[in-house]
């Protein structure tokens, strides 16, 4: 890392007020007004943006930045499903994407109005999620592979195996507490792809993780990097930014995503339907995409940047740390998730409850 930075809560857990703007919005009505008040409704996940970028953008363009926090995807959907009650930008994760846009929950961006797109990696532009990006833009991205104590555990875990399959550390394993992914990458583990939809196969992987419930401390709700930290567990599965961020605190922890492959993800910027702010909301996407912005944010928060003029300011402990960009090797083995319709989403989440009463 750049610098040693001071321990911060995960991006994606819920700390009321936390952030640069308190949470908690008052929306101003939307009739009225001849032009744009100078404000953008901004909807995010915690410790995810950059120290001052909100107050750097206001001092650039006048535009004052509200900024309310979600715990997670689910959340986001919800609350905009019922209608926008006055979010101008928010920051869905690529499966959310699809399902906000089969659901005409995001507007078409008007990409003129964001000359900074000419920043970002070529390789993003054109995403199964958003073929052209015509919703979205991407903002960060990253894997989900396995954190741990290197004292604690007899080697480096490189297959999910340590996780899914066996009671060498029982009881001081973590697994995500999100139903999808942990079944998801159960079906890694089994040599199945990622997005498997095979009912039968499905009840193979949470019928893995019901045999691997009494190893299991906790099913954690994106605290697992918190619980590595204390030493309540050894092994933890997480986003690799969270473990980065306990690995400036503690160089015993480590991150490595395992052989098998694991998940790849990437959270973008999209102006939600309704928007009260859409011109506002255009300035906004392209200051974050600028250069200097970007570094900023990317080396505040240590997740891995799309934008590559930003990127081309970072050093090399950013640059080249495998934790925030994996080698080549696995990527290649790893998955993107895609949103596969309510049927598949009402499977999981049978499952999910025969996992829990087990």
């Amino acid at each position: 890392m750049a610098h040693c930075k001071p321990f911060r809560p995960s991006r994606r857990s819920f700390l009321a007020g936390t952030g640069a703007v308190a949470a908690g919005l008052t929306f101003l009505p939307k009739a009225g007004f001849s032009a744009e008040e100078k404000v953008v409704n901004f909807y995010n996940w915690d410790t995810y943006i950059g120290e001052t970028t909100l107050d750097d953008f206001k001092g650039a363009s006048g535009i004052e930045v509200n900024m309310d926090l979600f715990a997670d995807n689910a959340e986001l959907f919800a609350k905009l499903k019922e209608g926008n009650p006055g979010y101008d930008v928010i920051v869905p994760s690529n499966d959310y994407v699809e399902r906000m846009v089969a659901a005409n929950m995001l507007m078409k961006l008007d990409h003129s109005k964001i000359p900074n797109i000419a920043n970002i990696d070529l390789a993003f532009m054109n995403p199964n999620h958003d073929p052209g990006r015509v919703y979205s833009l991407p903002y960060m991205w990253g894997t989900i592979g396995i954190g741990y104590r290197k004292s604690r555990v007899d080697g480096v875990p490189d297959s999910w195996k340590w996780l899914y399959e066996s009671d060498q550390y029982a009881g001081k394993i973590a697994l995500l507490g999100t139903p999808s992914t942990v079944i998801q990458i159960a079906c890694k583990y089994l040599g199945y792809p990622l997005n498997e939809s095979d009912p039968a196969k499905l009840e193979k992987a949470a019928d893995l993780i019901i045999k691997q419930k009494p190893s299991i401390k906790v099913f954690a709700d994106d605290n697992g990097q918190d619980l590595l930290l204390s030493g309540e567990v050894d092994l933890t599965m997480e986003w690799n930014g969270d473990i980065l961020q306990v690995m400036a605190e503690d160089d015993d922890i480590s991150y490595v995503v395992p052989k098998e492959g694991g998940l790849l993800w990437e959270d973008t910027l999209a102006i939600p339907t309704g928007a009260p702010h859409p011109e506002n909301a255009h300035a906004f996407m392209n200051y974050v995409l600028d250069a200097e912005a970007g570094a900023a944010i990317a080396d505040f928060i240590q997740y891995a940047t799309p934008n590559a003029a930003a990127k081309a300011l970072m050093d090399k402990s950013y640059t080249e740390n495998p934790a925030i960009f994996p080698p080549d090797e696995t990527v290649k083995n790893s998955e993107v998730a895609i949103y596969q319709g309510p049927e598949y989403s009402q499977l999981i989440d049978r499952l999910w409850t025969k996992i829990n009463a087990a």
